[in-house]
């Protein structure tokens, strides 16, 4: 009866230091952030007016890197978009966003998304013609403060 005994516990240690160790490591589900951006911001085929918005990332179970962005609570869709995966040297605790300054006339272009504390990354996949021009203008990358408040605020590239 002693074997029976020590073999269930043994089989319970293993199952509670797996369990623990996968709840360690699981990715959040929804991976959002609130951006509030204080000019216009073009993003791939439109631009988005002054205003707060929330970035989500779609469920990539299919693979694809797909960004759907919301008004400010989540319930008016704006815009989904393709992305690449794109990498950083090192992850930073906040939000962080990648701008484009067009120039004069022009509002500020979002390049890249990063979700807080990872290394990899949301490249917006724009058309060959303005990527070569994005090649060409002053790219900036802001990390947002979110322990400021709820909202990361995100001025333009060219504040």
């Amino acid at each position: 009866m002693k074997t029976n005994k020590g073999y269930i516990i043994l089989g319970l240690m293993i199952a509670l230091t797996l369990f623990f160790e996968l709840a360690a490591h699981a990715e959040p589900m929804d991976r959002s952030t609130k951006l509030t951006f204080s000019e216009p911001i073009q993003i791939p085929e439109e631009v988005l007016p002054a205003g707060t918005y929330l970035f989500r990332l779609a469920d990539d179970d299919s693979g694809q890197h797909v960004v759907q962005i919301f008004n400010a609570d989540g319930t008016v869709p704006y815009a989904t978009v393709l992305t690449i995966s794109t990498e950083r040297p090192y992850p930073t605790g906040d939000t962080a966003v990648t701008l484009t300054e067009q120039g004069t006339g022009n509002p500020d272009a979002l390049l890249k998304w990063f979700y807080p504390g990872r290394l990899t990354g949301n490249e917006f996949l724009y058309s060959k013609h303005k990527e070569k021009e994005f090649a060409q203008d002053k790219q900036q990358t802001i990390v947002a403060d979110q322990r400021k408040g709820p909202n990361a605020e995100i001025a333009g590239a060219g504040d």
